[in-house]
Formats: structure tokens, sequence, C-alpha cells
């Protein structure tokens, strides 16, 4: 790779500073490297005043930003138009290269082709590494090579393929004196960015990832029995540290396939799924822009009731597991994965309701929101996507319920409103021989606005399957 004498890493959703692609290749190759963010304008305008996860990318920012005034430099913040402010920093400083990790969200494409053609017409240029995922775009195809469609044998092409090279840390330490020496820089608050604070409930920046997964490490043994119980601390929580790159994928897969047990090697498909849609996102855009996977799918009428996907949004379906769910999502920013399987089929196979609405809900409302793998597992709910859930297979949310929080934990914390009906009731306060005194059905809680066995039948016939 040529020698450049002044580069710019730009940060996107790899706010860290240890076993970054770009970074290390930024530092390796150039004399004297500046490191900037941009809170892209295009991006936060369209996005709720007070939002977790500006304040989430904001605080860490500010951890990043620290760090690299240990190390003498500093961080450029810009709140503008990224199109227009990378090439115009470039012309600024001098430099001769934008160093940057791959995105493969259509609108982020667009966004560094922009940028790339501008540089381009300065003579400068934009290079780009994978970081985000083990493996991207075309580096697992099939033996025909075409990309794959159905998790399982993309899984298996993706476990053959991994060996300690694609595990291996990006030694960015070693070159950290390749950082330009800056002075203080301005750091926008985020009232000046036109935010106001939302505090996103987790702890975040590169020290908060490492706290999550250090507490995960001693259970990751227990995953695979734990981790559907939403009640139950059996998950890693690191969603959305994977999402804004403040820890690497290359340290929790080497992590994972390192340590070999059964739970590691759960987690460690967790993560491959987590590849196999940003693969799907990148070979099939359409995807991303509200298309179904299957063709054939496409033209479905749903006839829900917009009125019944009000009460789905704001937890009042009638249907505890589903409420709980969808208010531990207004309240916290996330949801167990379980629960997000359940609430989606609930959603599109009872409500009859069009999934792009709750796609578009998750995506304005989850702290972890990332286009792949939110548009993965609606598409795999609604029956419309790759490798997706057959038309035929309809959650039952009671059912579900009994199974995955039998004492009905989850849903008091949720749902207190149930707190004192008990382990049998609660799933179904409709079907309950006695209520507690004083409890009202309709009144303290809503009666069910939809019958699913009733709705069930209603589904197969839309799909065409009856």
């Amino acid at each position: 790779m040529t020698r450049f004498d002044i580069s710019i890493c730009w940060f996107r959703r790899d706010l860290r500073l240890s076993d970054h692609a770009a970074l290390y290749q930024a530092l390796k190759h150039s004399r004297s490297v500046v490191c900037v963010f941009v809170f892209d304008r295009a991006i936060l305008e369209p996005l709720p005043r007070a939002d977790r996860r500006v304040d989430f990318i904001h605080r860490s920012l500010a951890e990043l930003k620290q760090a690299l005034r240990e190390h003498g430099s500093d961080l450029l913040v810009r709140h503008a138009d990224a199109c227009e402010a990378i090439p115009e920093l470039a012309r600024t400083l001098g430099a001769d290269a934008v160093f940057a990790n791959r995105d493969d969200d259509p609108a982020a494409i667009a966004r560094d082709d922009a940028v790339a053609a501008a540089l381009a017409a300065d003579g400068r240029t934009l290079l780009t590494s994978k970081d985000v995922t083990l493996f991207e775009r075309d580096e697992v195809l099939t033996a025909s090579g075409t990309p794959y469609s159905v998790y399982t044998p993309y899984r298996n092409a993706w476990r053959k393929k991994l060996d300690p090279f694609f595990l291996q840390a990006y030694p960015v330490e070693r070159y950290l004196t390749a950082l330009a020496p800056l002075p203080p820089q301005p750091f926008p608050s985020l009232p000046e960015l036109g935010f106001a604070p939302a505090d996103p409930g987790v702890p975040t920046g590169m020290s908060g990832a490492q706290a999550l997964f250090a507490a995960f490490q001693p259970r990751i043994a227990h995953y695979r029995t734990l981790r559907d119980y939403p009640a139950d601390n059996g998950v890693s929580a690191l969603s959305v540290h994977l999402r804004f790159g403040t820890i690497s994928i290359r340290q929790l897969a080497q992590f994972a396939w390192a340590d070999g047990s059964d739970g590691a090697m759960c987690w460690l498909d967790e993560l491959i799924w987590r590849d196999f849609y940003h693969q799907i996102l990148w070979h099939h855009p359409r995807v991303g822009q509200g298309r179904s996977f299957k063709p054939e799918y496409e033209g479905l009428a749903f006839p829900g009731d917009p009125q019944h996907f009000d009460a789905w949004c704001e937890g009042r379906t009638g249907y505890p597991l589903v409420d709980a769910a969808m208010r531990q999502l207004n309240r916290t920013g996330w949801m167990h994965n379980r629960l997000r399987m359940v609430s989606a089929s609930f959603l599109v196979k009872d409500l009859l309701i069009d999934w792009r609405h709750g796609e578009a809900y998750f995506a304005e409302k989850l702290l972890d929101f990332d286009l792949a793998a939110n548009n993965g597992g609606w598409q795999w709910a609604a029956s419309t996507g790759c490798d997706a859930q057959p038309y035929f297979r309809i959650f039952n949310p009671v059912t579900q319920s009994e199974k995955f929080d039998p004492r009905g934990d989850f849903i008091r914390r949720f749902v207190p409103e149930l707190a004192a009906l008990d382990h049998k009731a609660i799933h179904a306060p409709w079907q309950a021989r006695q209520l507690p005194p004083g409890f009202r059905l309709s009144h303290d809680y809503p009666a069910p606005i939809v019958d699913h066995a009733v709705q069930r039948q209603r589904a197969l016939a839309l799909y065409g399957k009856d």
C-alpha cells in the first residue's frame, strides 16, 4: 500500500481505539493520522429529539476522545453533512487519504460513494476495510459461487472457513505514535446537536463494553439453556456495543471459539447470524428498502386494524408476554431476542399487520438497531425473508409465555398490574377460573384484542396456505 503523509481515520460504527481495522491501516501506512467523527445531519435530522442512541454515541465518543488525548492527539468532531464534511476536512488538513471501515447499509454505501467521488476529484482516496463482521460480502459463498440464502449451510461454510487468521486482533497499539499531535478540540454538547439527554440505560463506550463482556464470560457456558428466558440474566447485553463498535467482533468470536463450550458455540452461532444478515443486505439491498426477500409475498395485503397496531406499540394487546415485551422496548430501548420473535410473530400473524410497520417501530425504538439484523428478524417472523420461519409456524403467545416465563417474573416486572395473578393465570388472565379480589379484566388490564386461534386461520388464508 502507498505510504501517505497525512491521513484521516473516519470513525462511524467503530467507536474504539483497539483492534480497529481502518485505524490500524491508517496508522501503519501514514506519517500522521487525524481521527474524525461526523454527527451526520442526514442521519440525525429524522430522529426523535431525545434519542438513546445519540446519547450512547455521545458518551462513547467522549471516552474515545479522552483515550486519544492520552496519546497526545484528539478527536475532530463535526456536526454536518458527512458527504461535505469529510472532503472539506481532507482539503483543510492536506490529507492524501481517508480510511474507514465498511458499512453495508445501502444509505451508507451511497454516502461513501459520494465521499469517494469528491475525494477523487481532489486527487485523494477513500480506503475502506472489513471490520463490522468476521466475514463479509463475498467471503462465504456456495460451491457455485452464489450467496447463501439459508442460514444453516451458511453457518457450516462459515465455521469451515474460520481459522485463527480471521480472529487476530489488529495491533493498533504498536502504531499509535503516528497519531497527529493535536491541541484539545471542541466537543459539541447534546443540546448543541439539537438533542436532549436520553439515558441509554447501559454502560457506554469501550469501558462499558469490556465490563459487560467480562461479566458475561463466566455465564457463557450456560448461554444455550438460559438465553430464551427473559427474566434470567442469560444473554450478553452486548448488541448495542457491537452495533456501534465499542467492542471488536474479533474479540468476541475469538473468546467463544477458544472457550468451545456448548454455550459458547451457541453464542458464536448468534454472531454468525449477524454476519449472515449483513451479507444478505449486501447481496440483496432491496430488503433494506421495504421489499420482501421472497417475491411471492411482496404483494400480501395485510388486513390488520391500525388501532391494533397502536395497541401493540403501547403494550396493551391483552396478551401479557407481548405487552411486557413492548413495554420493555418502550421503557429501555432494548428487547430480549426471544421476545423480538414473539412480538413480531404476534403483529404479523395474529394482528395481520404488515411487517414493515413493526420493522419501522423497532428501528425507531431499539438502542441496538441495525438495519441488516432488524430486517432479517422481521422478515423471518413474517415468513417473507430468506431462511424464514415457515408460514405455518405461528407462535402462540400464551404457550410461549408459559414456556419461557413460567413463573411470570418477566411479565410482573413490565406489566405490574398483573403482579397479583398466580403463575398460571398471569399468562392468560381471560382464561383464569379465579382472579385476585378487586382485579377486573378489561378495566385493570385489557381483554385480548384478538382471538389467537381465529387469527391463526386468517393468517394461513392470507398466505394462501389454508
